[in-house]
């Protein structure tokens, strides 16, 4: 009696349930289905409701602790719902939706406050908080042209996350402004006041010495520097800053600032930057370069000293000047980019007609002349006897196969397409296979002498074999090289010894098409056509024609494939090009990568002469008798919450007085004065600075400064006239 197996009705899951839900629902009804409890909780669980059902589960657990399979599935749906809230929570953070993702971790925590996942959402949104508040303070810095501190705060959030979508923005934008050479950041303020020199074979030691009395700036020199070398320069209008790496770079001296108004001047040899050079280290955890290329780049672009990397994290630990690593981590930037991805859609048919008809009158193929059979008692015939004796040779009788002729009409005719889809997608200059067939196995035997035969199997594939490899171009478009190889079972060879081979039919086809994004290229032409005639009849006659298929058979064979390619490719992702502003680099020079270039603002006017030799510099107006001459001049043009300097020089022997007046919308005065007024007062042969810096507001717009109520005393007594020249207008750039 045959058996059958029923399944009872709690077993009926929907095909559409995931696979891991599936198989722990299915191993939870073989627990036992008849749970009322069991039974809800799977309900609940195909719904995707994970949390409902492991409280359902909870709850029949606590009143029934001794059940092991109420045990077994809560322990599966904990797991199962603790997925669930965790990828939920990673969606959110990822969209910016922190709100969302805290509620996820709420609910994580009530269900297990330990588990691995919840553990690392809580630690992943309080580094997304803490992002959170560094890049609303670089948002900040960068709307008030704060670019030191706003490259700060990106430095940091890159370094916790490379690939911070919102900090990449502002990188970007920043790297847009294309800021003036900036100074080194320990200057204080007393660095941009401009100053103008005139020394003639004036010694090292004296024009420092200079330097540091009119702007309170403190030097010391490394014992190798020779401070009696002399040195003739002059330079007009330009920053303290300024003028000391001029000076600096004519006699191949370096510097290191020791606060904000000291400096360490030392020879500019590799062995003494070694001595004095600061090195920091710098982790870069990379998201989409790979480490070994970077490490390449590094080496050769920047001259890094020490590259550690390591695989299996994708990092790289840097450890050089800071002038290194910031150009380091611009370089790494550039190249630590999404690769472009396409989606192929494939579809391959194979279309095959075949027809064959049969024609013609079937005749008998040979003629017995003998014994005929006979018919036994039971009515049925018996065969001829094998032997007659000549006395029977009247009983002979001729005869043919009944019946005589045989007519045949027959034709068959058929189409087969055999189609193939798939969605394949790829990353960029990485091949994308396909195989859809079968193995065929082919065994093959060997004798040895004294042992006996051994058999071996081998198996070669038959079907369909696609092989593709895409190259996403910068304009969307997509050249690939494909590959198609198509194969089919033609016959069955028998060999020695009972072995086997097959006949295998191939048709391939390698190309290199280039096809825009969405177009669909059509690769067709792989044609097999086999057209086979037969005839079987009486000899001679049957080969007439028409006549002939009245004395036997013709049959007509025709096989017809072709094998049809379709492809279309779709970008998913192409490369994403950092902006224009950030495809050049600042390197610095071979000696030193990275270091701040020798560019003087537009305003200043520098020239330098040789050791012994004269420079010449702008006269400047001289007082007449009976009258007092300032000179007004600024630092020239100034972005937008920056400092620009006014100095006041006095060119002759009496003291003066005034006020320095300005447009208190579009500047403000450093040291606290308000109104738009700075009162100053000159010595004979004195000289006076006003820093005023740039509003943010002011971007873009020009303004005047101008001397009020000037008044002069002369040294012997007497009010001297009082007369200003010079420049007064100050142009506000965007940064």
């Amino acid at each position: 009696m045959p058996l059958r197996l029923s399944m009872p009705p709690c077993f009926d899951l929907p095909r559409t349930a995931h696979a891991a839900t599936a198989l722990a629902m299915a191993a939870l009804l073989l627990a036992g289905c008849a749970n009322p409890a069991l039974r809800s909780a799977q309900q609940l669980a195909l719904a995707g409701q994970h949390e409902q059902s492991l409280a359902v589960l909870d709850s029949a657990a606590r009143t029934d602790p001794a059940d092991n399979a109420l045990r077994t599935a809560l322990l599966r749906e904990r797991e199962l719902a603790i997925t669930q809230l965790a990828n939920q929570g990673d969606s959110a953070r990822t969209a910016g939706q922190l709100p969302a993702a805290r509620a996820a971790l709420a609910r994580l925590q009530a269900i297990d406050p330990t588990h691995p996942r919840t553990l690392g959402l809580a630690r992943e949104l309080d580094r997304a908080a803490r992002l959170a508040v560094l890049t609303t303070d670089a948002q900040r810095a960068l709307a008030t042209n704060r670019a030191a501190d706003a490259q700060a705060a990106l430095r940091n959030i890159l370094a916790e996350q490379p690939g911070h979508p919102a900090a990449r923005e502002l990188q970007q934008q920043l790297a847009r402004l294309a800021p003036p050479p900036p100074a080194p950041s320990l200057l204080s303020a007393e660095f941009q006041k401009p100053v103008s020199l005139e020394f003639r074979d004036a010694t090292l030691r004296s024009v420092f010495e200079t330097l540091g009395r009119s702007s309170g700036v403190n030097f010391a020199f490394d014992k190798d520097v020779r401070t009696d070398v002399r040195i003739s320069i002059s330079l007009k209008n330009v920053s303290l800053d300024e003028a000391m790496r001029v000076i600096l770079a004519t006699q191949q001296l370096d510097r290191k600032l020791l606060n904000d108004s000291s400096v360490f001047i030392y020879p500019g040899t590799p062995n003494k930057q070694r001595e004095y050079q600061e090195l920091v280290t710098r982790s870069f955890y990379l998201v989409n370069a790979d480490v070994k290329q970077a490490q390449l780049l590094i080496k050769t672009m920047a001259k890094t000293r020490d590259v550690f990397i390591d695989e299996r994290l994708n990092l790289m630990i840097v450890r050089d000047t800071p002038e290194v690593v910031r150009l380091t981590e611009r370089l790494i930037a550039s190249i630590d980019l999404a690769e472009p991805e396409v989606l192929l859609e494939v579809e391959v048919m194979e279309i095959a007609t075949n027809r064959f008809n049969e024609l013609g009158l079937q005749w008998p193929t040979e003629i017995s002349y003998g014994i005929p059979g006979g018919v036994d008692a039971f009515g049925g015939v018996t065969g001829a006897p094998a032997s007659a004796l000549w006395s029977q040779r009247g009983e002979f009788r001729a005869s043919i196969a009944n019946p005589a002729v045989l007519a045949t009409l027959r034709g068959t005719s058929g189409n087969a397409s055999l189609i193939a889809n798939p969605r394949l997608r790829a990353r960029n200059r990485e091949k994308a296979r396909v195989q859809i067939g079968e193995k065929l196995p082919v065994f093959t035997t060997t004798s040895t002498a004294n042992v006996g035969v051994s058999a071996s199997v081998s198996y070669i594939d038959v079907g369909l074999k696609l092989e593709v490899e895409p190259s996403v171009q910068l304009d969307n478009d997509v050249v690939m090289k494909v590959n198609l190889e198509v194969s089919n079972l033609i016959g069955q060879v028998n060999g020695p010894q009972g072995s086997i081979a097959y006949r295998v039919g191939t048709r391939n086809a390698t190309t290199s098409l280039r096809l825009r994004d969405g177009e669909t290229q059509v690769l067709a032409g792989l044609i097999n056509n086999e057209d086979r005639k037969s005839v079987a009849g009486v000899p001679g006659v049957s080969e007439l024609p028409v006549v002939g298929r009245l004395f036997g058979v013709h049959g007509d064979t025709t096989n017809k494939t072709e094998v049809v390619l379709l492809i279309t490719p779709h970008v998913v992702r192409n490369l994403g090009l950092p902006d224009a502003a950030t495809l050049t680099l600042d390197a610095g020079v071979d000696a030193n990568p990275g270091a701040a270039a020798m560019r003087l603002r537009s305003a200043s006017k520098v020239a330098v002469a040789g050791a012994g030799g004269a420079a010449s510099a702008p006269a400047t107006p001289a007082a007449t008798a009976g009258e007092a001459v300032v000179e007004v001049s600024t630092s020239g043009d100034v972005a937008a919450g920056e400092t620009v300097s006014v100095t006041l020089q006095n060119q002759s022997v009496a003291t003066i007085t005034g006020e320095l007046q300005f447009d208190a919308d579009l500047l403000q005065a450093t040291d606290g004065s308000v109104g738009g007024r700075v009162a100053f007062q000159l010595e004979p042969r004195g000289n006076a600075v006003v820093v005023l810096r740039a509003m943010p507001t002011a971007a873009g717009k020009s303004t005047d400064v101008a001397l009020q109520g000037l008044a002069a005393s002369g040294v012997k007594g007497g009010d001297p006239s009082v007369r200003s020249v010079g420049q007064t207008g100050i142009r506000v750039v965007a940064r």
